[in-house]
């Protein structure tokens, strides 16, 4: 808990003007969220945001104040724009750089270039860290990235997610060799025993007692080398780490992905090179693609000469 003294001889003024005055970078939107939660007191008491604030009263903030910051943009940032209009985003995110941000103090993400190109978005999503990001994708993960510029975008945007009319592809370099195509159908869990990681659940009541995701990932072989495939894949689900998870369930784990255990690579190769959607203004079908990454492509073309 942190506490603001007002001053003696201070002006009397709102609650919401006097916090945001005293939290550098913060947004109003932020402080009076914080104030709804109950994050703000004034001598020790909750009150509304517009509640007078006078000489000697106490504002205590229940979280560290550099938390409480707004999320900065970053116009050092350079991430390819796939395509834009007044309502969506799709931007070329690279490996290796997080899709939204959890903490206020963070400046590499597409979160904060999406702040630098777009402010508008800062008040998109459910939260700041999200500047308008519809969905995500892994750290490790490059490729397409949907967002939304209004509000009225967003929540259309993620009522086509929800329902299952938004189609992602994805191009996955595997190991092992890969000759036919092929449909995974079972569902997704947290694995309880390793923080961070998906688990498969074949067995019907072990997915219902470890409240298991349907899950569906769909592939098709289009290079092979004897060693590694590159995988065609579909995911009309999307649970989190699924086509990791389920690619290493077949034993087939992606190039790079130590985590489900993919062999060694500078990344894990899974690029969202594809996305379908309906746009949320005109109603018609757009898709926006990414091509295959050089780095992929390289780590094809050096297994094929061993």
């Amino acid at each position: 808990m942190s506490d603001l003294v007002v001053p003696a001889g201070s002006t009397p003024e709102r609650l919401d003007v006097f916090v945001a005055r005293h939290l550098e970078g913060a947004s109003r939107q932020r402080v009076v969220k914080l104030i709804a939660e109950g994050a703000v007191r004034l001598n020790g008491r909750r009150r509304p945001k517009g509640a007078l604030v006078q000489a000697g009263d106490v504002v205590s903030l229940a979280h560290d104040p550099s938390d409480q910051v707004a999320l900065q943009a970053n116009p050092e940032l350079d991430i390819p724009v796939l395509y834009a209009d007044d309502a969506v985003v799709v931007v070329d995110k690279p490996a290796g750089l997080p899709s939204h941000a959890l903490r206020a103090a963070e400046r590499e993400t597409v979160a904060n270039f999406l702040l630098a190109r777009f402010p508008e978005m800062r008040s998109i999503g459910k939260t700041e860290g999200e500047a308008g990001l519809v969905h995500r994708l892994d750290t490790g993960t490059s490729g397409v990235l949907l967002a939304a510029r209004t509000s009225g975008a967003y929540a259309e945007l993620r009522r086509q997610f929800s329902e299952a009319e938004i189609l992602k592809e994805y191009l996955a370099l595997v190991v092992g060799d890969v000759a036919t195509p092929g449909e995974i159908r079972t569902a997704l869990a947290h694995d309880r025993r390793h923080r961070g990681r998906m688990r498969v659940c074949p067995d019907a009541a072990q997915a219902k007692a470890l409240r298991a995701r349907p899950a569906v990932t769909r592939y098709r072989p289009l290079q092979r080398t004897g060693r590694l495939t590159l995988l065609a894949v579909e995911i009309p689900t999307g649970v989190m780490h699924q086509i990791r998870a389920h690619l290493a369930s077949i034993g087939h784990p992606i190039v790079g992905d130590a985590l489900y255990g993919g062999s060694s690579a500078p990344r894990q190769m899974l690029h969202a090179t594809r996305i379908t959607f309906r746009h949320p203004g005109t109603g018609r079908r757009l898709r926006v693609d990414s091509p295959l990454p050089a780095d992929v492509e390289l780590q094809m073309r050096a297994s094929a000469r061993r």
